[in-house]
């Protein structure tokens, strides 16, 4: 097993660099922090390029390492640089970044959630692991979404991107293929005469558009839709965060009655 102590080594500027959007397309990769990220992949049986972990934590888990993948075990201070942060956990993946498209045969059945312009890298993530806890079948991230495989992204997934399908598109093609299949599409709204989110019932299929922080749906979008809903405030608060409105609205698609 290779021992690296450098953070001038050409590996670790590689591993480095997959901190950016740049950086992942040009090595088709993206990197995983942290034991529970690196298992996730295990057990969907991720493309493993490499294992990078300090002296502690490869002694804990170099056994659960899939066979063939090339280990390296990686100085503190080379944990810290590729991790970005002072408090790294010390185990790392690198894997394959897929490339999943559009196919029509996604929209035949089960939940799926939009993402119209989410900027923030963990309401985009909260996003992706609340679809997955609500039981959806899949997530799409359209134009102006934060990037998948953004570090920040990755950890707020917390892996649930190995559990369902992920995909970036343009959400256009997607709410006229599941027009197509007369299956629902529903946007949220923060305004109170759209329809009242609890006037729906649970689906076995459809999809929920949730929009920009700032602006919320895109109108093009808006106009494209079965009905937009609307979540009553009870307070004085002005609007709900984009992250707990669609979880809201994703448990009353999936389990509303």
């Amino acid at each position: 097993m290779e021992r690296i102590l450098s953070k001038q080594n050409n590996k670790v500027k590689a591993w480095a660099k997959l901190a950016t959007k740049k950086g992942r397309l040009e090595q088709k990769t993206y990197l995983l922090d942290g034991w529970h990220l690196v298992q996730e992949a295990i057990n969907a049986k991720a493309k493993f390029h490499a294992i990078m972990a300090t002296e502690e934590q490869m002694q804990e888990h170099l056994a659960d390492v899939p066979h063939g993948v090339p280990a390296f075990e990686i100085s503190k201070e080379v944990a810290a640089h590729i991790a970005g942060s002072k408090t790294p956990q010390g185990i790392f993946a690198e894997v394959t970044l897929p490339e999943k498209t559009f196919n029509p045969s996604y929209v035949h059945d089960g939940l799926w959630l939009f993402l119209d312009a989410i900027q923030d890298p963990g309401n985009v993530g909260t996003l992706v692991r609340t679809a997955d806890a609500a039981g959806f079948k899949g997530v799409v991230l359209g134009t102006g979404t934060a990037d998948l495989y953004a570090p920040k992204v990755v950890r707020a997934m917390q892996g649930s991107n190995f559990h369902l399908e992920v995909l970036q598109g343009d959400l256009n093609d997607w709410i006229a293929a599941f027009k197509e299949n007369d299956l629902p599409v529903y946007g949220s709204e923060l305004n109170e005469e759209a329809k009242p989110y609890q006037d729906i019932h649970g689906l076995s299929a459809g999809a929920l558009i949730v929009g920009n922080e700032g602006q919320g749906l895109n109108p093009e979008l808006a106009k494209q839709t079965t009905a937009n809903l609307y979540i009553p405030l009870l307070g004085s608060a002005e609007s709900l965060n984009v992250a707990v409105a669609g979880g809201v609205l994703m448990f009353r698609l999936s389990l509303g009655n």
